[in-house]
């Protein structure tokens, strides 16, 4: 079968089973653009091309087997499954400001085992196939298109290290970016990594325009090492060498989860200003969110504002992001932890 997501092969396939250029071109739009239901995209071929496309085209990997809404914000966790019965979950987020964003995994759990996160408990099962990041994309921008909504961001920061599956990664950039499929803005697509150093570099050479985040979350070498086994010192003196290169184009920034007594102290806040000094560096702060089993607490309000205060003071733009979802285990750290209100 092949791919809808394979553009070049999909045209050539259509050139040879008598579909017509505007013929794809509008299922196109309905299927990636429009988000309209499956049923109405079919609908723009012809019943010889649809008879076609069901014997070889793959449209869908995934299937949406649940889907859990918060009552306190504008989040709703997505639950899918692959054909063998994997559980892959998707987040959408709905912004005040009207923006919507859906942030989408790239493994089915993560050899990350980073010690704040609930994903990383599940361990590794196994990459997402190309079409498996994608098809997240095209169900959850079918679901907003239903509640009159347009998809604008996504984020690349679910289950899942993104460059241990760099490949597939890759792929679906293309995929969100081309003018024939989705036609993302650059801008509007985001990497979330805990800091993988070759991969990173990789990143930013082939993609200047899209955004990449580091999760660093501690800068002392001792305590990363504790809270991402994966990213401890060694990764931490490989990542401060490549800043320069990773922030030339603008599009970089730094996650940093507070945690209450770990790495929120006035030697964890020097740490942070001499690791990024003299880099321009956009520092997210971001709440813990726990989950069942986790060690650790949220800082209070008041610390936040002190160490953003104080990280503002040294020069560095910083922002207090709010995780959406948290009643249903969709924050940041929650995925694979059962929705309250399961």
């Amino acid at each position: 079968m092949l791919s809808i997501y394979d553009s070049d092969k999909i045209e050539l396939f259509c050139r040879k089973n008598g579909i017509y250029d505007h013929a794809l071109k509008r299922f196109r739009i309905a299927y990636f653009k429009k988000g309209l239901p499956l049923e109405e995209c079919l609908a723009t071929l012809t019943e010889e091309g649809r008879t076609k496309f069901a014997e070889h085209v793959e449209l869908h990997r995934l299937a949406l087997a649940e889907r859990h809404d918060s009552k306190l914000d504008g989040a709703t966790k997505l639950i899918f499954v692959t054909e063998q019965m994997e559980r892959i979950e998707a987040v959408i987020l709905r912004i005040d400001s009207g923006r919507t964003s859906l942030c989408i995994s790239s493994q089915i759990g993560c050899a990350a085992d980073c010690a704040f996160c609930a994903t990383g408990k599940l361990g590794f099962t196994r990459n997402l196939k190309v079409g498996e990041l994608l098809d997240q994309v095209v169900l959850a921008r079918r679901l907003l298109a239903a509640e009159g909504r347009h998809l604008r961001n996504v984020v690349i920061m679910g289950m899942g290290e993104p460059f241990h599956n760099e490949q597939a990664v890759y792929a679906a950039l293309e995929c969100l970016r081309d003018a024939r499929c989705f036609y993302f803005s650059e801008r509007h697509l985001l990497v979330s990594t805990i800091g993988v150093p070759a991969a990173m570099l990789r990143f930013v050479e082939r993609y200047p325009n899209i955004r990449l985040a580091l999760s660093l979350h501690a800068a002392r070498p001792e305590v990363r090492a504790r809270l991402m086994p994966h990213g401890g010192a060694h990764a931490l003196e490989k990542i401060r060498a490549l800043l320069p290169m990773l922030t030339q184009h603008g599009n970089f920034m730094i996650e940093y989860l507070l945690l209450e007594g770990i790495n929120d102290g006035t030697a964890d806040l020097a740490a942070l200003i001499e690791f990024l000094k003299g880099i321009k560096a956009h520092i997210n702060l971001i709440q813990f969110n726990p989950f069942p089993g986790s060690l650790f607490l949220p800082v209070s309000s008041v610390a936040r504002d002190d160490f953003a205060r104080a990280l503002r003071a040294a020069g560095f733009k910083v922002t207090l992001r709010h995780s959406l979802g948290a009643d249903i285990a969709a924050a940041c750290g929650q995925l694979a932890g059962a929705p309250a209100n399961a």
